[in-house]
Formats: structure tokens, sequence, C-alpha cells
């Protein structure tokens, strides 16, 4: 195992000290948690009664180094409901074990939260998805060779083996359909797959991805829902397609298209998730 790993075994008392640090600032109970992903951070500016806490506040946390994240874990009030929002995230490329770049989902759920809504910008795989396609995460590939689960597991948490059967939360897809319609949002729905990163797939790799079934691919957000449904959280997932995957149009791919693309669909994506929020059980 990986010197600097964080095995499950390990995550209570890290969760312990992030509750009680987030406790000093604010009582709040989310109703439901958000990751907010590359070029998505936008959202924060519609929460009401902010109380904002950047990573690097928080204990072990580092800050976020990645293009278009912020860093700041928020609890606020979106469209009246309390939710706990991730501006940025942790990522495998970054250098950091997988056991930290779970720790917010499980955060979020230690703090209220029984949903998670995992966002996150991605390349497409499927051709017939242009730039700005807002994907509904049905199901998952994780190609990352990772697994935020490895080592001695904490059964409290969960167990040692968890189904993921209906792991993206088929209730929820639904709501986040009736959301799309009420908003008259256009998404499509699909597979993401997660890779590790940070070069961007070759032409041949975006072909792979096609032949397994993916629609779209990114860097994140697998390995969270992983530990999200392992730790019994329900989990619903948006991918924001921001360019067509190497090889489909023949040209290089930057961050700076990825970010733009978001900006772009941010209007689109916050109120989808605004009317997701509103549409909530909330019992």
């Amino acid at each position: 195992m990986h010197h600097d790993a964080l095995p499950p075994v390990s995550w209570r008392l890290t969760l312990d000290a992030l509750e009680a640090e987030v406790r000093r600032r604010t009582p709040l109970e989310p109703a439901l948690g958000i990751v907010l992903g590359s070029g998505l951070g936008g959202l924060a500016d519609h929460l009401a009664d902010v109380t904002a806490i950047p990573f690097s506040e928080l204990p072990g946390w580092p800050a976020a180094t990645a293009p278009g994240h912020a860093g700041r874990l928020l609890l606020g009030h979106l469209a009246g409901v309390p939710v706990v929002a991730l501006q940025g995230r942790f990522h495998l490329y970054e250098g950091h074990p997988a056991g930290l770049v779970v720790q917010p989902v499980l955060l979020m759920q230690r703090l209220g939260a029984p949903v998670v809504l995992l966002t996150n910008a991605a390349g497409g795989v499927d051709p017939a998805y242009g730039a700005g396609t807002i994907m509904l995460i049905r199901d998952h590939l994780n190609l990352t060779g990772v697994n935020p689960l490895i080592g001695p597991n904490d059964e409290r948490l969960g167990p040692r083996f968890p189904d993921m059967v209906d792991a993206w939360d088929p209730a929820l897809r639904a709501l986040l359909r009736r959301a799309a319609q009420e908003t008259r949002v256009t998404v499509e729905e699909g597979v993401y797959a997660q890779l590790l990163g940070p070069s961007f797939e070759t032409p041949a790799e975006v072909r792979m991805l096609g032949v397994l079934g993916a629609n779209a691919v990114g860097m994140s957000t697998v390995v969270e829902a992983i530990v999200a449904r392992w730790a019994g959280l329900r989990v619903a997932g948006v991918s924001l397609v921001t360019n067509p995957g190497a090889g489909i149009t023949g040209q290089p791919l930057t961050h700076e298209e990825v970010l733009a693309a978001g900006e772009a669909a941010g209007p689109r994506m916050v109120s989808l998730v605004r009317r997701f929020a509103e549409l909530l059980p909330t019992t």
C-alpha cells in the first residue's frame, strides 16, 4: 500500500475532527450535499446566508490546486433548501491519496446530508454530444486502477463488499429529469468513465471508451460515488460535456476550453440543480 494511503479504517477520527471544525462555525443541517466541478463553481453565488470555509482551514485538507476550483466548503441555503456544497474538489491526479479525495462526501453525510449530487466537467465520448451537453449519470466505469476502499475496512461506516447495482439512484435520476423538464433544460443520460488524468485521453482511448459503453469521460466523481454508496448515501450525478473527446473533431483540447464551456452552460446547470433541490422530498 502507498506510504501515505488513508485506508477506510482511519477515516472516523478524521471525520470527527472535520465535523467539529465545521460545527464551530455553523449548526446548519444540510438536506443535500453538492460537489461543484470545474467551471460549475458559479452555483455558489446562488447560495443564501453562506458560511464559507477554505479547505486549508479544515484539518488535513490541503488548498485546492486544480484551475477553476476555488477550494471552499460552503454551508447555506439553495432555493430555501439547506445544503452543503464543495466548491472545487480533490483529484487523484494532484497526487492526493484516494482516502482524501473521498473525505468531502463522507463529511457531507456526517453533517446530516442523506443525498449527494456530484457534478463534473467531462469530455464527450458519444459523438452525438456537442459542447454544452448536460448528461445525467446512469452508471459508471472506474478505470482509474484505484479504489478508495482498499485496506482495512471499518464496518461501522460501510460493508467490506458494497453493492454497486443502482449506485446512481434511479429515483433521484427521475427527479433530475423532472427538474430538467420543468426548467426547460435539455438533458441526456449515460455512462461516465473516470480515468486518472491529468493528461487528456488519446483518440484511441476515446474509441476504446466508446466500445466499453462510456458516453462521457473525466478525472473525478467515480471514486467519490463508490465511497458514498458504501457509506449509505444516495447518489445522483450530472456531467457537463464541455468538449467532444479527442479525435472526434480533430482539434486539440485545452483546460481553458473546459472552463469556458462551464461558464457558458452555468445558468442551465444552476436552474437544473436549484429545481432538483426544491423537488427533493424533505423527509
